[in-house]
Order: C-alpha cells, then structure tokens, then sequence
C-alpha cells in the first residue's frame, strides 16, 4: 500500500485538517455561511532568506478552478518578499475553507523548492545545475520536486517523469554502481561511450576507487575529445580540501591538454558550496538541498467578511493588491481601492496579483515550464544573494 492521497481525495476535501471539518459543521448548524476574502502571505521566510520564488499555482488552480469563487493570485514563478499577499480567494467561505490544508501544502512546499532551486542557479551563475534529489523524498512526490526544481531554475532534472512534466530530457551521468560492476572506471566508462546514444554526454564518475586527479587522466586518455566532463562525489570523509582537490584536477587535465573537459560536483552541494566551488567547477548536481528544501510559511487568513475588512490580530485587514516597478523591482502592498501607475524611480508599475479565477472560471492562460523558468530567471537579475557568511 502507498501511502499518499488522490488527486480525487484531495478534491473530495479528504486532506484537511479536522478542525475546518469541524466548523464547516458549526457554521452549517447555524446558518452562517458569509462571503469572506481569505489572502495568504509569508510573514517570513527560512533560513534569513530576503526573497522567494512563489510557485505550485498550477495545482491550486487545478483544486479551486469549478469551485463557486474568484481567486487572484501571482504568476507562477514571480518571487516575492515577506508580508506580499500571493494569493486573495473571494467567495462563501463554506465553499473553499476545507481546501486550507491542501492550498498551504501545495504552495508552501513548491515555493520551498523552487526557491532553493533559484538560489543555487543564482550562485552558480551561468554554470550549470541539476536536479539529483529525487532518491532523498517520497518517490510520489519526485515528479513534483522535479518539475519546481525546473522552473526555479535547475537546468535540468534527474528523473524521468518529472523531466516530462517539465517538457525537458531527463539529465543523467552515471553511477557507482556501473563503475563497481565494471571493475574499472575507465571500462565503465569506455562501455558507456560505446553503448548509449551519442547524444549523450560523456561525462565519467572518477572517484570510486583511486585519486581524482589519476582517474581523471585515465578517462581522458581513453576517450579523448569524447570526453565531456569528469564527475567528482567525492564522500565527505574522503574529500579534505576540495577546492585544492579540483585544483589538482584541472591542472593535470590542462597539462595533458583536455582543456575541454569540464568538473562536475554532486554529493552534499548547495548555494554555499557552489559558491566555494565555483573557482574550478562547471556545473553541479544538487540533491537534498533541493528535494528537502525548507518550506515557505505561508498562511491563509481571513480579511474580509461581507465586504467589511476584518482580520485577526497581527494581520492588517482589507483586501490589497501589489504593485511591482519593472525598472527598480521595488514593491508595494497598497489598499485594493489604491492604484500606483508609476514608482518614485520613474519605472512603470506592473500589478503581480491578477484575476486567475473569476467565479470557477480560468481567466488566464497558463505559462509552460520552460517560460516560467525563463520568467524566474529574468527576476534573479534583479535581486541579490548574501552568500558571504553562512546563515
């Protein structure tokens, strides 16, 4: 028996938390069933983090699309900063407040990925990154791991169905395994050039059984221009200076002339590493950095009810809307009744919360995978990353 829920029995308000169960019973007991607008927003966020990346739309959309409510919510992909509303749900609230759990969960974890995805892309500049985390969580939930790690900005991903949610070709070197069963990681690596499609990169695993640097020339020297990479996992106990280890790696590998041959790093990366690493490597295979990825604290609170602003304590009531300069990226949260066309820079003002769904209808079309990564991309231009000191 697997144990996760159906897309059918999260529909079916199967995954929620027993006290919304509860008081849809109390409020249908007593004949209260207002219009209200609920909004959720981070007041924070993991790890000392200044901005994430809000993602998982597609499958609210996909929950509250034929629900009685209108819905405006942020395009997948656009980051955003504490206290910025994400998402506004208007309608009766009997009609989607079973849904909190499920909303939360599918936000809050996909923003968490994705968001940790950015931040790797955005250390590791234009080096590549991909997605090796799919062996570290519940193997139902890989191919969405998979596809936010994507639009985050991973270049690629590992595992086959999440690389087709994607639209992307799965990215893949080999593994200890072959090189154990092999023998030798020259033969395995010879067997590989000879076996798989030529479309393939060549790109050797070198620290299974001896030095680095040793086995880095070997592969070399076996496939010559064929050779697209060497793959450093190198154990954390085998590892001792790292960097000093790539040094050794690079330097032989230019004094043989194997220029072309390019460092790839798996095992235990993340933006910190990347940022240590990024003197000698060329891409890195990040794994539960961004398959365990802290989520995002999102919430969903009340502020309106029957067209009167309310909300709880440490919440400011009334709906809002968020307003982003193009020329200086500067936000603001204002009034919903409040429009601001234009930034005090002289930058045109774009409004981030837009009118996905109007009364169970979808009003916008959604982007592909592909076009919200080159979306997340575009922002990370825009924004800074504090790897300096480690947090």
């Amino acid at each position: 028996m697997i144990h996760t829920a159906t897309p059918q029995q999260i529909k079916d308000g199967l995954v929620t938390d027993v006290y919304f169960e509860r008081t849809a019973r109390i409020l249908k007991e007593k004949g209260i069933d207002k219009e209200v607008k609920a909004e959720f927003i981070a007041k924070g966020l993991p790890s000392g983090w200044k901005w994430a990346v809000f993602a998982g739309v597609e499958e609210c959309l996909e929950l509250l699309k034929d629900l009685p409510v209108s819905v405006r919510m942020m395009k997948e992909g656009t980051i955003f900063h504490p206290y910025e509303p994400v998402m506004e749900i208007r309608g009766k609230y009997l009609d989607f407040g079973r849904y909190e759990t499920a909303i939360l969960g599918l936000i809050c974890q996909a923003s968490g990925i994705a968001t940790m995805a950015a931040r790797c892309k955005k250390a590791a500049g234009s080096r590549h990154v991909i997605s090796f985390g799919a062996r570290r969580i519940h193997p139902t939930i890989a191919p969405m791991v998979e596809r936010n790690a994507y639009i985050g900005g991973c270049d690629g991903v590992a595992v086959g169905l999440g690389a087709r949610l994607a639209g992307q070709e799965p990215v893949g070197t080999m593994p200890h395994a072959l090189i154990l069963l092999m023998g030798s990681t020259v033969e395995a690596t010879k067997a590989f050039h000879e076996i798989i499609d030529p479309s393939i990169r060549r790109v050797s695993l070198i620290d299974t059984f001896n030095d680095e640097k040793i086995e880095a020339i070997n592969v070399a020297e076996a496939l010559g221009k064929d050779l697209f990479a060497v793959r450093l996992d190198t154990p954390g106990s085998r590892r001792g200076d790292f960097v000093r280890i790539m040094e050794e790696v690079r330097w032989e590998l230019d004094l043989r002339g194997y220029r072309h041959v390019k460092i790839f790093l798996s095992g235990g990366i993340n933006e910190y590493r990347i940022y240590e690493y990024n003197r000698f490597a060329d891409a890195y295979g990040v794994g539960t950095a961004i398959s365990n990825a802290p989520v995002i604290d999102f919430s969903m609170d009340i502020v309106e009810i029957d067209g009167k602003p309310i909300a709880k304590r440490g919440k400011m009531s009334g709906s809002k809307r968020v307003f982003r300069c193009r020329k200086c990226f500067k936000t603001v949260v204002v009034p919903a009744y409040k429009s601001i066309q234009s930034c005090k820079c002289g930058g045109r003002n774009d409004e981030l919360l837009l009118n996905m769904i109007d009364h169970g209808k979808l009003k916008q079309r959604l982007s592909s995978p592909e076009g919200i990564r080159r979306y997340v991309l575009k922002q990370l231009s825009k924004v800074e990353l504090d790897l300096n000191k480690r947090e």
